[in-house]
């Protein structure tokens, strides 16, 4: 597993450079086939375009890249695209560019400006995702000891799901792998051994605007 980040769902913005009409959407996406499908999909729809470039990147390691300049000059859309993606660290995501041809010539450099500032505005309109990688930390305790370890919690902003009471109450807790080892000792400390700790899976969790989504 690796962190990574990646856009939380489908969205679009549009832009008119030198009177051409830029559409540029975002797709999340999860393998190649529902890639393709997103762009057949945005062809279809906009069968009438000049151009519908795309670039997408998938897995945790970026590891599958492809793009495509659908008949621009070669390297002028697709791999801007790709080097937006690249640059930002966002992968499992697609982006589309749509143009309509307004009449006047960009140039190379200008294609290139153009759809690397598509794929911006796409993303922009977007919601960025961070998945960082968390351990599960399974604690049980007496009920005697909740409010010491509710404030441990708050008082350190400690990521946790909501207690849940059985015969003893169970608390799933994350930490990051390296804080591990200090955040068992300090729950050993504040209950003086009176309890349970049992390590879980590596899990990603979800963080919009530096807020935990659990």
């Amino acid at each position: 597993m690796r962190e990574y980040k990646t856009v939380l769902n489908n969205a679009n913005d549009e832009i008119i450079i030198e009177k051409s009409r830029f559409i540029g959407y975002s797709f999340h996406i999860s393998s190649q086939d529902e890639a393709e499908n997103f762009i057949k999909s945005i062809k279809k729809q906009h069968y009438d375009a000049t151009h519908n470039c795309y670039a997408y990147i998938l897995n945790d390691d970026m590891s599958v890249m492809k793009c495509s300049d659908d008949k621009e000059p070669s390297s002028t859309a697709g791999v801007p695209m790709l080097e937006v993606l690249k640059k930002q660290n966002i992968t499992n995501c697609l982006i589309i560019a749509t143009r309509y041809f307004g009449g006047i010539k960009l140039g190379a450099g200008g294609l290139t400006r153009a759809y690397s500032k598509t794929a911006k505005i796409a993303l922009s309109s977007n919601t960025i995702v961070e998945k960082r990688i968390f351990k599960q930390l399974e604690i049980s305790i007496d009920y005697n000891l909740i409010g010491k370890i509710q404030k441990f919690i708050e008082n350190n902003h400690i990521l946790s799901k909501a207690p849940e009471f059985f015969e003893s109450i169970k608390f799933i807790l994350y930490e990051k792998h390296e804080n591990l080892g200090n955040l068992k000792q300090d729950l050993l400390n504040i209950t003086n051994g009176n309890i349970i700790i049992e390590e879980k899976d590596e899990v990603y969790i979800d963080f919009i605007d530096e807020v935990a989504k659990i």
